[in-house]
């Protein structure tokens, strides 16, 4: 007899982390997906239309679907336009999620939220999973109060605190940092990438992977951090990106972005460099994977893509990014 296909329900499927989710657990799972306003159509994914902020509409896919897992991709990413937006950021990144909550439970569907390295200042050289959190920014404050919120609430929850992530949006008027180096380098134009914060770089499909490696393995009440090997800013990002894929890196500038920190006017700086990296001794040994270095995942990046360089003289070391122990 064969197996049930248990289905995860994403909300927010056309976002960039949502939509890349959907098209990679669509070949072991029923994928349902919620959209607000803009109507997405992905092949083998249902999609329909709901407003996270109301309870009813929440409670009505979740009734309908009761899916076994849920995960909420729905909020605003961007540090700036969180500081922008106060009100909305709260509502999208916080309340939003406490409705999935609420019903997640009603209907016994796991829910995995996805968190940020931001919950922390970036002041130290490593964040541990047992750190308390200490946000300086408004998104970072949001994910923070949403972790505590789901630990303390909830049975069956999953959080993943995150590096940034890299690839291509199924979403044509959202653009990519990546897919922004992309477009630049192809139309030779220079551009500015900051050199002050410091990140962990994950393609996207190393999230999709995990998460679907934590569902198989039952990962639940957990809450497990992922990242790169090690961490580089912007600028730095854009460089190893060009001695991966070939290109040219002389359009690439250092610069400092504005990174608006709590009570602070949007367009200003952090006074000093700040370091956002995230243990993951936990996430390797529960899975029994190795996370890649930024450098390792963007040559994956690049035998995923189809990549060709323009420079033959370059060589690729070969890698499949991770490893099974």
């Amino acid at each position: 007899m064969t197996e049930r296909k248990k289905t995860v329900l994403i909300f927010g499927i056309t976002s960039f982390v949502g939509s890349n989710l959907a098209e990679y657990l669509k070949k072991d799972y029923i994928v349902v997906g919620t959209y607000h306003k803009m109507p997405v159509s992905l092949a083998g994914i249902v999609s329909l239309p709901c407003d996270v902020l109301e309870k009813e509409a929440v409670q009505l896919v979740l009734f309908a679907f009761k899916p076994d897992y849920t995960i909420y991709a729905v909020g605003l990413s961007s540090v700036q336009d969180c500081a922008r937006s106060p009100e909305m950021a709260d509502a999208l990144n916080s309340s939003g999620l406490y409705n999935v909550l609420e019903y997640c439970q009603r209907y016994k569907s796991r829910l995995c939220c996805l968190s940020s390295s931001y919950v922390f200042s970036g002041n130290q050289e490593e964040y541990m999973e047992m750190d308390t959190p200490d946000p300086i920014t408004v998104f970072g404050k949001n994910k923070a109060s949403s972790e505590f919120y789901v630990q303390k609430t909830s049975l069956n929850y999953l959080i993943i605190r995150c590096p940034s992530f890299y690839g291509r949006s199924m979403n044509p008027r959202q653009k990519t940092f990546f897919e922004a180096i992309q477009t630049k380098i192809a139309k030779g134009q220079s551009f500015i990438c900051d050199n002050s914060i410091k990140h962990g770089y994950l393609d996207i499909y190393y999230l999709c992977l995990v998460i679907k490696l934590c569902f198989e393995k039952n990962m639940q009440n957990r809450l497990l951090q992922l990242c790169s090997k090690d961490i580089c800013t912007a600028f730095e990002f854009a460089k190893t990106y060009c001695e991966v894929f070939g290109q040219d890196a002389g359009f690439i500038n250092k610069g400092r972005w504005p990174f608006a920190l709590v009570g602070s006017n949007v367009n200003s700086f952090p006074s000093d460099d700040l370091r956002y990296s995230l243990n993951i001794n936990n996430i390797e040994n529960a899975l029994r994977i190795e996370l890649p270095t930024i450098k390792e995942s963007l040559e994956f990046t690049f035998k995923r893509m189809h990549g060709v360089k323009e420079n033959r003289s370059r060589k690729i070391k070969k890698t499949e990014g991770i490893n099974y122990i």
